[in-house]
């Protein structure tokens, strides 16, 4: 059979908050998958899931999502549910894409991983910049050796829209995601360790909560959706309101990595600059590239490899490819990505073990800034699960 005369992928998604508008890429009836069951117990959800998917069931609880034996999974909910959730349809047999963070503990994402292993149902992880134009520039540039072997990583994250996007709703509390080290951390640690090829095995960190605890006007804001508060009239970032009536996650921190490989990286994030977007540099033996821009029209890296003083524009610009979707077409194309996963197995540009990793990191990252900046050892998947996984999940 020919993979158009293949019926397509019938697939659940469970969450119908913000972030399940991206399963709304899984959405194409006669060319491959249609989305047919929607699992969210807030009353809202149905209206919404049937604005987006058309005609589509909807239930409120996982045993009924789990009888509707989809062929796969969207798992779209908050962070702390990730575990539990992707657990559950594991055992269940079903494959699943799990939004990133692969859960909140190191303990939680290593259970995912084994609870995946066991059942031997497929599992892949949201890492979505993964696949977007700036970041596969850059790697590719690496691994074209245009600044030679790399040594160091660091990047700034300027989380422009942190007020809005991360203090009005469960993000803003630890036992609902830890901390933003690893919820909004776990990307950029992802892409350290993909540009670096490794894994690290020491952190050291520093931050606190710098700003938003100074906001006097608070709110419970379960019963809107964050476009619902988003503006970029809201300036200074002292004039915002509803934030969350509890925070206790830190909106100012940088954390030092050392890799398993000898690479040194930093990251640093703030979250409430006047812009929204990350930069990027990468020291190797023979030069530096940096982005400007991470996918706006516009956006380039820079590489640097000839010995000389200041230079702004470097000695050779590369344009970052401009593409129409979200996160410049990254999700569209990680989607289509876990649909042929689901469909054929095979090797992805995502990778569970890194999604692990991202989360040890991001967890004993949040450990050490909460205990003075002490030093934290990352402990290692265990080299079973590895070659598992690296092995395609065969």
């Amino acid at each position: 059979m020919s993979a158009s005369d293949r019926p397509d992928l019938c697939i659940g998604v469970l969450g119908m908050g913000s972030r399940g508008t991206v399963a709304r890429h899984a959405e194409r009836p006669g060319r491959g998958s249609r989305v047919t069951v929607v699992c969210d117990p807030d009353p809202k959800a149905a209206g919404r899931a049937r604005e987006t998917f058309g005609d589509v069931t909807v239930v409120t609880g996982m045993a009924d999502l789990i009888a509707a034996k989809p062929d796969a999974v969207v798992i779209a909910t908050p962070d702390d549910a990730h575990e539990q959730n992707a657990v559950d349809l594991l055992e269940a047999g079903i494959p699943v894409y799990v939004e990133k963070p692969l859960a909140i503990t190191v303990e939680g994402a290593d259970r995912v991983l084994h609870g995946a292993r066991h059942s031997k149902a497929r599992l892949y992880v949201g890492h979505n910049m993964r696949h977007m134009p700036v970041i596969l520039l850059m790697r590719d540039l690496i691994a074209r050796g245009a600044i030679g072997e790399v040594k160091a990583v660091w990047c700034r994250h300027f989380v422009g829209h942190g007020g809005d996007f991360y203090f009005k709703d469960w993000h803003a509390e630890r036992s609902r995601g830890t901390g933003l080290l690893l919820q909004k951390g776990a990307h950029d640690i992802d892409v350290i360790h993909w540009l670096a090829s490794g894994y690290t095995r020491r952190v050291t960190a520093m931050g606190a909560l710098t700003l938003y605890d100074k906001v006097a006007d608070r709110a419970d804001n379960s019963g809107t959706m964050m476009k619902e508060w988003f503006s970029y009239d809201v300036w200074p970032p002292l004039s915002q309101t509803k934030l969350n009536p509890r925070l206790d996650v830190e909106d100012l921190s940088m954390v030092t990595m050392a890799l398993d490989n000898g690479v040194f990286a930093t990251y640093q994030q703030c979250h409430y600059t006047p812009d929204y977007w990350r930069n990027y540099t990468v020291i190797g033996t023979e030069g530096r590239l940096e982005n400007v821009g991470d996918g706006e029209p516009g956006s380039v890296v820079k590489v640097w490899n000839r010995r000389h003083d200041w230079d702004p524009d470097g000695d050779a610009v590369y344009r970052v490819p401009v593409e129409t979707g979200g996160h410049g077409g990254a999700d569209s194309r990680i989607i289509g990505e876990f649909l042929d996963f689901v469909r054929d197995g095979g090797r992805t540009n995502t990778s569970p073990i890194a999604a692990r990793e991202a989360v040890a990191t991001g967890v004993r990252a949040t450990e050490s800034l909460r205990d003075g900046g002490t030093p934290r050892d990352v402990p290692p998947v265990d080299a079973a699960t590895v070659a598992y996984f690296e092995g395609g999940q065969a």
